[in-house]
């Protein structure tokens, strides 16, 4: 089913010699696995002002792990009647073909890779644009933490029903438009900015222990923690995970925001069959903390995904 849609009055305008068209998109997932998305949000700008909303379920044929119905409250009742991915792929492809597509973090752009590889269809061209990456270039003060949505939404006055695909979708848009004014820079401009060090000096040193993100890293400011059977050893993974800019924990903790489980391990049911860790790091979501728990192969298709520019 279709939720909304239809042009909308301006809520951000910028110098028009600052703007360019680009599109918005958020996606929630049904359970650990990226491609189980069950809703997904877009919203296009033009000129600085929002011009297009589309918001949608999707049925991904999948279980719903009560955790991540915890944070955006969509259910299996919910997308009973929904349409599949398949289903709505072409409208969407609509929406993103050629287009510069904005997402706040890695996560959306891994899962949408995701849901395309499970369901055999081709990635359309998109040229991807991180606004978190956006975020910790424009206001140096989160360039180390702080510049998750909530939080930079708050900080730039940008109220938003969080969780929901097609207002974090419009939530990250506005953000990027805030950091065009900010900046100065459009949004071709930011196209090449984003990938470059924050500073001058922000690359590191050549020693910098291993298990210490990489500043300069797609995932810098993320703290993993590892658990079950992986398919590779864990120091190849910390050393992975330590390149892309993540902190490598050993084990849950209030600055963990990643738990990556062994993919045998991260469908089995609630109770002692999980590790630990994953019960941990359960515990600690049910008190609000925000981590997210990935299958392992989701995490090494984020790691691949996230580096790529375009």
């Amino acid at each position: 089913m279709l939720i909304g849609g239809g042009p909308v009055n301006a809520i951000v305008m910028c110098p028009k010699q600052y703007t360019m068209d680009f599109t918005s998109i958020d996606v929630e997932t049904a359970n650990p696995d990226l491609s189980s998305i069950c809703q997904i949000g877009i919203v296009q700008f033009r000129d600085g002002a929002v011009a297009h909303r589309w918001k949608t379920y999707v049925n991904p044929n999948d279980y719903f792990d009560p955790m991540n119905v915890s944070v955006h409250g969509i259910n299996e009742s919910d997308v009973s009647d929904a349409p599949t991915f398949c289903d709505i792929a072409p409208e969407l492809h609509g929406y993103l073909t050629s287009s510069v597509v904005c997402h706040h973090t890695a996560f959306d752009r891994t899962a949408i890779h995701a849901v395309h590889a499970r369901h055999d269809v081709p990635v359309p061209d998109i040229r991807w644009l991180d606004t978190a990456r956006v975020v910790r270039r424009t206001w140096l003060d989160r360039s180390r933490s702080g510049y998750g949505l909530r939080p930079v939404a708050d900080m730039l006055g940008i109220t938003f029903n969080h969780h929901d695909a097609e207002e974090d979708a419009r939530a990250a848009g506005e953000i990027l438009l805030h950091a065009i004014r900010e900046s100065g820079l459009s949004v071709p401009e930011w196209l090449v900015r984003a990938y470059r060090p924050i500073t001058s000096s922000s690359s590191g040193s050549s020693e910098r222990h291993t298990r210490d993100g990489n500043p300069e890293g797609p995932l810098y400011g993320e703290t993993v923690v590892f658990t079950g059977a992986l398919s590779m050893p864990r120091r190849e993974a910390a050393d992975l995970a330590a390149a892309a800019g993540c902190d490598v924990g050993a084990g849950v903790t209030k600055c963990t925001t990643l738990l990556v489980v062994g993919d045998q391990d991260v469908t089995k049911l609630a109770g002692h069959s999980k590790s630990s860790k994953h019960r941990t790091a359960e515990a600690n979501i049910e008190k609000g903390q925000p981590i997210r728990i990935l299958r392992e192969t989701d995490f090494r298709m984020l790691l691949d995904t996230a580096k790529i520019r375009t």
